[in-house]
């Protein structure tokens, strides 16, 4: 079904949950199976929304595609993380009709874009203030204590090709293997970082020109709604 580059960062802290998963899927299992766990099973028309149902049930309903085996990927690595994201959206209070509301808002982000970073502290002040210079050249040496972890399954699809642009939002951790949910989460806590700009993740980024492409490093907008997309930051 896909092919991805272990060596990559964004893949590599996933090789080992996903290798018996590959192999499951060249067998010719469909993805709930070769996720090889009782709590995934096949996708099918639910009573209850699909994060009610997880909450409910502890399953989660998996479609044949890549989309959902890399859904299946970080559930296997981060499953302590992925049922806080499931428990928060079901307590999250009610929004407007056809509205998450801040809160669901915030953790769809996470859940489709998110990518959790651990590291000093100056790397976070010019990453909220985005500023681009500062994060990536100036200070560009502390990011050897950097941690960062993608936990968004939309974005690890989509670093399956991956494009200057791809854009994840960031939970900012203590601890990338034992993340905690701030109370206080929205999506304006959940900055954006054009994920291919991090040193040593990509080789075009080595050149400082890499970073002057201002249509992707952009500075901040008084006013925009965050797109779940996660590829424009």
């Amino acid at each position: 079904m896909i092919a991805p580059d272990w060596a990559a960062p964004w893949f590599a802290p996933y090789r080992d949950v996903a290798a018996p998963v590959l192999q499951r899927l060249a067998a010719g299992q469909p993805v709930y199976a070769a996720l090889g766990h009782p709590r995934f099973e096949p996708a099918r028309s639910l009573a209850t929304g699909y994060e009610q149902h997880v909450a409910a049930t502890g399953r989660v309903p998996t479609r044949d595609n890549a989309h959902d085996l890399f859904n299946g990927l970080v559930w296997l690595r981060c499953p302590a993380f992925k049922a806080a994201l499931n428990a928060a959206h079901v307590a999250a209070p009610p929004a407007p009709p056809g509205r998450r509301g801040p809160l669901r808002d915030a953790l769809t982000l996470l859940d489709e874009s998110g990518l959790l970073l651990a590291g000093p502290a100056p790397l976070l002040a010019a990453l909220q203030a985005r500023d681009w210079p500062a994060l990536f050249l100036t200070q560009r040496a502390l990011w050897r204590e950097v941690r960062a972890l993608v936990v968004g399954h939309a974005l690890l699809e989509k670093l399956l090709h991956p494009r200057k642009p791809l854009c994840a939002r960031v939970l900012w951790v203590d601890d990338i293997d034992a993340p905690a949910l701030p109370a206080d989460l929205s999506p304006a806590a959940l900055p954006p970082l054009p994920v291919l700009g991090i040193p040593g993740w990509w080789a075009p980024n080595a050149s400082r020109g890499f970073y002057a492409d201002d249509r992707v490093f952009r500075q901040p907008r008084l006013a925009s709604a965050p797109a779940v997309g996660g590829v424009a930051c």
